[in-house]
């Protein structure tokens, strides 16, 4: 009698000799081929500096500014150009004959000029100092579109890992949650308060799930946005390293209102303006002397005799009907508009540097009582808490209170400090300086 060997031990006889005949393999189903999650080796690690740095290198929205910057340098250019001159000619036919007498002769009647505008003297500086200011205004124009985009992207990347932190805190209390109710579910104990018990963790898991959900939503919208700031595709993953940064001091009101006086984007752009505009009013009323052309020219005759005629014609208008008055005046109220809005800048700066500075004070003043160990005190108490609860050590009240303190907490701790650094981040814009150098 022979034993027939079992299929589990025929299968790789069979396989092995599929082999060796070459013989083709069992035919498995289609497999669609997906593309390899990424994993932690192949998610690029950034540091602060280098998110910042990438975004005001790639962001699409900065061409613009350098281009009004190239254009505001053509514009000096043109400034300070001399106006073509103009090339005339004329030419004709000439028939002389003497008064009541016969005709002398025929011939060809020529002329060529060559016509150049020469502006007053002055002029043409002034219209060099407007187009200065314009390349200062384009300038400062892209300053400051840089260093907003600097501080947003600091903005978003502390929301980015703030956001990260809550769902990894609350992901772990919801599975804490979930697999005490499962473990309670095991238990043969009479009475109703074992059932209460599961319900109330139940209950909680299926909060803690929704509030993770929520704040992965965040962290993925920030890692959105800040790939679009940079000019990389939406889904482009990445994890930032060395964000610990917390503001613990800032500068007094008294520091930060006299720097935004002199230093703000704000300030500087309104003073430009104002002294382009000055430099306008001085063209206008330079412009009430007129140019002068100057225009060499030649002229040729050819009828009974030949004349030749070589010279030099000047023309200018007269001043007597339009001494551009109106063009003064319009140029005087556009003055008057740069000094009003300049005062206005004034005083908006000076409110809002307080603003921030006393909001960024009560901040620093919040972060300066927490203990710098507070947030893993919290984590290792909630890890506590559950060791014990599984022991029947720690009543469900206690546990549960301690395991929604431990997030309320975190989420105190995080929402604290992204006030304090969006206020520090709003004050380096208003006075276009790190704040760390004003100490």
């Amino acid at each position: 009698m022979h034993t027939i060997p079992s299929p589990r031990l025929l299968a790789p006889l069979v396989l092995m000799m599929a082999t060796a005949l070459n013989l083709p393999g069992p035919v498995r189903g289609a497999e669609t081929v997906n593309e390899p999650e990424p994993t932690e080796a192949t998610v690029a690690a950034l540091s602060l500096d280098e998110l910042v740095a990438g975004v005001v290198m790639g962001n699409p929205e900065l061409a613009f500014y350098r281009a009004e910057l190239s254009a505001a340098q053509g514009g000096r250019r043109s400034a300070g150009e001399w106006s073509n001159p103009e090339v005339s000619a004329d030419v004709g036919h000439k028939r002389a004959w003497e008064r009541s007498g016969p005709k002398l002769g025929d011939g060809v009647a020529w002329s060529v000029a060559v016509a150049q505008t020469f502006e007053f003297p002055g002029r043409l500086e002034l219209r060099k100092a407007i187009a200065n200011r314009q390349i200062e205004l384009a300038r400062l124009g892209l300053e400051q579109a840089e260093t907003a985009l600097a501080g947003r992207a600091r903005a978003l990347a502390f929301e980015f890992q703030a956001a990260q932190e809550r769902a990894s805190a609350t992901r772990e209390v919801a599975d804490r949650f979930a697999a005490m109710a499962e473990v309670l579910v095991q238990r043969e104990v009479g009475g109703v308060t074992p059932l209460l018990e599961q319900r109330i963790l139940e209950a909680n898991t299926i909060t803690l799930n929704r509030r993770a959900t929520q704040a992965d939503r965040e962290w993925q919208q920030a890692m959105i946005t800040l790939n679009q700031l940079r000019g990389q595709p939406a889904t482009r993953e990445f994890r930032l390293t060395g964000i610990d940064f917390l503001p613990t001091n800032s500068p007094s009101v008294q520091v930060l209102l006299e720097t935004a006086r002199t230093n703000s984007f704000q300030v500087r752009l309104r003073t430009v303006e104002l002294a382009q505009q000055g430099f306008e009013v001085d063209l206008r009323k330079h412009e009430r002397w007129p140019s002068i052309t100057v225009a060499p020219f030649y002229a040729e005759e050819r009828a009974a005799d030949q004349e030749r005629t070589l010279g030099v014609g000047l023309s200018l208008p007269l001043p007597l009907w339009n001494r551009n008055g109106g063009a003064i005046e319009v140029a005087e109220a556009r003055l008057r508009q740069a000094e009003a809005s300049l005062r206005a800048v004034l005083l908006e700066i000076e409110a809002k540097v307080t603003e921030h500075a006393l909001a960024l004070e009560s901040q620093v003043a919040e972060i300066r009582r927490w203990r710098p160990s507070a947030p893993r005190e919290f984590r290792e108490t909630a890890e506590l808490a559950d060791r014990h609860y599984r022991l029947g050590a720690v009543p469900v009240t206690t546990y549960v209170e301690m395991q929604l303190q431990y997030l309320e907490a975190l989420e105190a701790l995080l929402a604290t400090r992204g006030e304090a650094l969006e206020h520090w981040h709003q004050l380096e814009l208003l006075v276009a300086r790190p704040l760390e150098t004003l100490h």
